[in-house]
């Protein structure tokens, strides 16, 4: 593996003073010591279970090439640690905040590399459209991806660092969810080109309102010069807001705005035929919320010079990821689109399905939708109303969240097979005397409900 930093490099990239230096280069960076072994930078941080710094010697026993140590905890671990890092030939770096310097270091990598950086961001779709953008693009030449959802305050820093000289793209996702993050995220990743998805209400908790989420959103571009490329859903309704005032080009992407889209066709749970230059794309991710993804990755990948043939073989070649639009069959036929959910995704999949001809019943199972803040009961009532109108044969709600939408579902004259619990085994249980065969499944709620648990419960 070649060399990121030469360690008096990293050092002073990252405010930190030497409490011991070894020759060693930093090759990669960790944050889980787990991970650590020679050529390695471990960076302790502090999580919801335990501290990074409790396992400093975890990593140096490892062979971490060197760990950073916040300056203020140094006087407490310096015999223990110290001794370690001497004994294993590490060095130790002290900085102020571990966190920062991990950003820093972050930064100070991007910018020295010839490559072009581009961010997605938005309330949904965000990780769906960056994979699609990093496949065309890296149809033709080197690209680089943040992996999974890399896309925090610690991911996306981590996500920097796996972008190489050899890379001429890299695509990098900006998740939000505090005011003020963007500016830092877009600050690391100093994007060439931002697209922005859309403006819901993902995280209206922490950003208070849909209005204070565009704000957040558009601080994408703050960093534009002139030189920068925004590109931008034609139906947004905050479409005017995003785009005055951006010292750059403007693209819409969409239906009406792409070039050279001529049209599609609801493949139903099969995707979306897209006719874009004469040609006749399978693109088999499903739902028009998807077919809006793929066109505004092509969009932005055809903008910075992508072919035809990268267009077609990239969105023919898509694959959903995990626990987003997968479509699971043998058994009942199960719609996991578990990963995440807010209003606007519950939405778009309940309006999927309505019209979707089926054998057998639609059973949908709704877990609550987390981070709505005080948007949190009317939504779920929504969401309830809605649930009844979508020709659901059996609606099963779980969560705390979820009461209110079960109120609302019987209050609207709901006909069908309703229940609702915040018992994870009792959910188990209905789900399992309902499912049959010939049924249709459709899995919806936020992380945190984990209803994947479900899907071994009724398939083979």
């Amino acid at each position: 593996m070649s060399k990121l930093f030469a360690v008096a490099e990293a050092a002073a990239v990252a405010g930190g003073r030497f409490a011991l230096k070894a020759g060693q280069a930093v090759e990669r960076v960790v944050i889980d010591s787990r991970q650590a072994g020679p050529g390695a930078l471990f960076v302790p941080l502090p999580g919801s279970r335990t501290d990074g710094h409790e396992h400093l010697l975890d990593a140096l026993a490892r062979g971490a090439a060197a760990v950073l140590v916040e300056r203020r905890r140094w006087r407490r671990l310096a015999a223990v640690v110290g001794a370690e890092a001497r004994q294993r030939g590490a060095s130790v770096i002290l900085v102020p905040r571990p966190l920062a310097a991990l950003q820093d270091l972050a930064r100070f990598h991007l910018l020295r590399l010839e490559v072009c950086r581009v961010g997605v961001t938005g309330s949904n779709g965000k990780t769906t459209t960056k994979e699609l953008i990093a496949a065309i693009l890296g149809r033709e030449v080197p690209t680089a991806a943040s992996g999974g959802n890399l896309n925090s305050e610690i991911g996306l820093p981590l996500a920097s660092f796996q972008v190489g000289p050899q890379h001429r793209f890299a695509v990098f996702e900006m998740g939000i969810n505090r005011p003020g993050e963007m500016d830092l995220l877009a600050g690391i990743a100093r994007p060439q080109a931002v697209l922005i998805t859309n403006i819901g209400t993902a995280h209206i908790g922490p950003l208070g309102s849909q209005e204070g989420i565009a704000r957040e959103k558009k601080r994408a571009f703050r960093g534009f010069n002139g030189r920068q490329k925004a590109f931008l859903f034609e139906g947004e309704p905050y479409y005017r807001y995003l785009s005055r005032g951006v010292r750059g080009q403007v693209i819409p992407f969409g239906p009406k705005s792409t070039p050279g889209f001529e049209g599609s066709e609801d493949l139903g749970l099969d995707g979306t035929l897209i006719h874009w230059e004469g040609l006749r794309i399978r693109f088999p991710l499903f739902g028009y919320h998807n077919l809006l993804n793929a066109l505004g990755a092509l969009t932005l990948a055809v903008e910075l010079g992508a072919s035809r043939e990268a267009v077609r073989g990239a969105l023919e070649a898509a694959v959903p990821l995990e626990g987003r639009s997968q479509i699971l069959r043998g058994g009942p036929t199960v719609i996991q689109d578990c990963y995440n959910a807010n209003p606007e995704s519950m939405r778009r999949l309940l309006e999927f399905v309505k019209p979707l001809a089926w054998p057998g019943r639609k059973i949908a199972v709704l877990g609550s939708m987390l981070e709505l803040g005080e948007a949190t009961h009317e939504e779920h009532r929504r969401i309830g109303a809605e649930a009844a109108r979508a020709g659901f044969d059996c609606v099963l709600l779980f969560g705390d969240e979820m009461a209110g939408a079960y109120e609302e579902l019987r209050r609207t004259g709901y006909s069908g097979y309703a229940e609702w619990t915040a018992d994870f085994a009792a959910l188990r249980q209905q789900l399992r005397n309902l499912a049959r065969p010939e049924d249709l499944v459709v899995l919806k709620g936020s992380r945190g409900m984990e209803l994947e648990r479900l899907v071994a419960e009724i398939r083979p």
